[in-house]
């Protein structure tokens, strides 16, 4: 079992989202830029340039490299386009949250935490 050691620097909140969605969050206070020269942001804006790849390497560096993260928040149309990554994400920390966008209704057959729970439940 984890100690909580692990998971006491985990105070913040990281997005992937279109740009509505992104600087709503940012409004609200959830930015947060590292210190040093390699100077991290903890969101990412995606629009329909942004490939799949750079989607995923954010992921990858919100939920394996950066250890400051407690949650990530993605957009449900953005976690289709990796949806394979966000279906085999199992850990604990960061929580992964799909929220919905405004021109994209939230859909609850698509959650991937929502699936897990219902096999929980033997749904």
């Amino acid at each position: 079992m984890a100690s909580n050691a692990e998971y006491k620097d985990r105070q913040f909140l990281a997005v992937i989202g279109d740009e509505d969605s992104v600087t709503g969050l940012l409004l609200a206070g959830v930015g947060h830029v590292t210190q040093g020269a390699d100077a991290q942001k903890n969101f990412l804006v995606v629009d329909a340039k942004t490939e799949s790849a750079v989607i995923e390497a954010a992921f990858d560096r919100f939920t394996q490299e950066r250890k400051d993260i407690a949650i990530l928040l993605i957009n449900q149309h953005i976690a289709d386009k990796i949806r394979h990554r966000v279906d085999t994400y199992t850990a604990a920390f960061p929580s992964l949250l799909e929220i919905p966008a405004k021109d994209h209704p939230y859909d609850p057959e698509k959650d991937s935490v929502l699936k897990r729970v219902r096999r929980l439940f033997g749904e």
